[in-house]
This record gives structure tokens, C-alpha cells and sequence, in this order.
């Protein structure tokens, strides 16, 4: 875990356990270095923020999730209703990197949204390209689609040896 002074796009994918671990605790170094450091996760419910809410205003939390539950545990109604508020949290999370100054920001779960088809590759393109130098800006999610890798200055696929 690595933040570069002059701030980049970081990956961290794969089935393993340990990337949102990976990306928050960043976001802490960061913030113990000074800087910003907000963390925007999409589609896991609610179970995290109470505790992560602890760490403001170090670490600035957010969940735009309202459901309570993991999307996918959702019912179809209940999903149109969560894609709303996934949205919302999208147009925040660019708000915010493309404002940002001397910052980490962690969008959890980022990839997710792309494999579900809920944002566009072209839309996390203009996002990234809004970014100002220094900010850096850390996504996480299990799959990684190729389009996306270039994108990013540095990749980290987290798997299980056993």
C-alpha cells in the first residue's frame, strides 16, 4: 500500500479476502500523513459504517447503500431503488475527486458497479480524467475487466493460497 506524492489510480481485485481491509487502511496512512481521506463504498449494505464512522473526522465515510443488505440480496424492486442511490453516490464520489485537493479517496466495491453494468467504463474514464495530480484514488471489487487496466498506474490481485 503505497500513496504516491503525486497521486494515482490503484486497483486492488481478485477473490481473495482483505481488499476493502487494504484500501481503508491506506486511507488511514494518508490521513496520518495529512492529507484528505474519504472512503465511498457501494453495494454492502450497512454492516460497516458504524464503527468506520469512528474514524472521523480523520476519514471521511460514506455509504450510499439504503437497503441494509448486500445488493445482490436484493429483490428487484428494491434494486431499482438501491441503483438510485448508487447513483447518487457515483456523482458524489466524482464530485469529490474532481474538487479534491492532496487527497485519497476510496471507492469501494467500484468494480462491482462496472460488472453489474450500474456504471459505464466510460463514465469511470471521464471520472479518472477529472482527477487533479495529487489525488489519489483507490478502487476495489473481485472482478477486473480489461478495459479498466488501463486505467490504473498501479494493480494488486488479492487471492487465496489456501
Amino acid at each position: 500500500m503505497i500513496i504516491m506524492e503525486n497521486g494515482a489510480v490503484q486497483i486492488y481485485y481478485g477473490e481473495g479476502h482483505g481488499k476493502t481491509n487494504v484500501a481503508i487502511g491506506s486511507a488511514i496512512c494518508a490521513a496520518c500523513d495529512g492529507k484528505q481521506a474519504v472512503v465511498i463504498q457501494f453495494l454492502k449494505g450497512k454492516k460497516e459504517p458504524e464503527f468506520l464512522k469512528k474514524l472521523e473526522p480523520e476519514v471521511k465515510f460514506f455509504n450510499f447503500s439504503r437497503a441494509g443488505i448486500l445488493f445482490e440480496q436484493l429483490d428487484e424492486e428494491s434494486k431499482q431503488e438501491e441503483i438510485m442511490n448508487i447513483k447518487n453516490g457515483f456523482n458524489y464520489a466524482k464530485k469529490v475527486i474532481s474538487t479534491g485537493a492532496d487527497m485519497v479517496v476510496v471507492l469501494d466495491e467500484m468494480l462491482g458497479l462496472l460488472d453489474l453494468h450500474l456504471i459505464s467504463k466510460e463514465e469511470l474514464s471521464d471520472m479518472l480524467a477529472s482527477r487533479p495530480d495529487d489525488v489519489t484514488v483507490i478502487m476495489t471489487g473481485r472482478v477486473l475487466d480489461d478495459g479498466i487496466r488501463e486505467m490504473a498506474d498501479e494493480i494488486y490481485n488479492i487471492a487465496s493460497e489456501k
